[in-house]
């Protein structure tokens, strides 16, 4: 049985004017600790996809099963990462990354020890008594992925973590994110527009058709390109054939 399962999902926005479909029986799964990235021309709910399987909204139709149990609300196996790090400024570092525990109850020694552990892990261990305004984007997103890390969830969602990140942080953070991850066997669901991220991070890319949202395709990454790191995976031979060939798919699609 697959880790994650999506059957038969269809999202549907109601206004007092009209009924917009976001996504389309769309169905798919992901096997406990695979990292599978999600595209998409814009607009086709890739976005919606991450909401439905946190919790945080419940399909028009269809199921969401997380370990063979259905998701209907927030639950605290799921850990949701988001384009912007959401750090409450007026609260230090290590403040930020133990309010998840706070909020679920979960604060312990042992729990603190792993947080700062992770923050140590992430190169920032010296800042931990900083505030949000004295550091990086990219440094501000690593205490964000600490905090996500810190409940120690079973599923990790991102969307566009690294979007608003200048070109070589952006890589930089590709690799530490996808070496911790890798340690750790956590399965995770990327959403991201950027085809060369996909292919230097993923086992498997799921791209989806423009609006309403339905399965196109599924691209296998080959193993010699996972087994890289996503810096070492953009720089390989053949590279190039994957980005194209998802690209002229993605195309097709526009």
């Amino acid at each position: 049985m697959s880790f994650l399962h999506l059957d038969a999902i269809t999202h549907v926005y109601f206004t007092k004017e009209s009924a917009k479909v976001a996504i389309s029986d769309l169905t798919f799964h992901i096997d406990e600790g695979e990292f599978v990235s999600l595209l998409g021309p814009s607009g086709c709910g890739k976005s919606t996809v991450l909401s439905l399987i946190s919790g945080l909204q419940s399909p028009t139709s269809g199921t969401i099963t997380l370990q063979n149990k259905a998701i209907t609300a927030p639950t605290e196996q799921v850990g949701y990462m988001l384009q912007q790090d959401y750090l409450f400024p007026w609260k230090t570092i290590e403040e930020n990354c133990l309010l998840g525990l706070k909020l679920t109850d979960q604060i312990t020694t042992e729990n603190k020890e792993k947080t700062l552990g992770f923050l140590e892990e992430m190169g920032l261990g010296d800042v931990k008594n900083a505030y949000p305004n004295q550091l990086s984007g990219g440094m501000r997103q690593r205490v964000a992925l600490v905090r996500t890390l810190a409940t120690q969830p079973d599923l990790l969602l991102l969307d566009e973590p690294f979007s608003a990140l200048d070109y070589q942080t952006k890589l930089k953070l590709e690799n530490l994110v996808s070496s911790i991850l890798k340690t750790r066997k956590k399965t995770a669901l990327l959403v991201t527009h950027d085809i060369g991220e996909a292919i230097a991070m993923s086992d498997r890319v799921i791209l989806l058709s423009k609006r309403p949202g339905k399965l196109a395709k599924i691209f296998e990454i080959p193993e010699h390109l996972r087994e890289l790191t996503p810096f070492e995976a953009r720089n390989n031979p053949d590279f190039g054939n994957h980005f194209q060939s998802i690209w002229e798919e993605l195309e097709s699609h526009e």
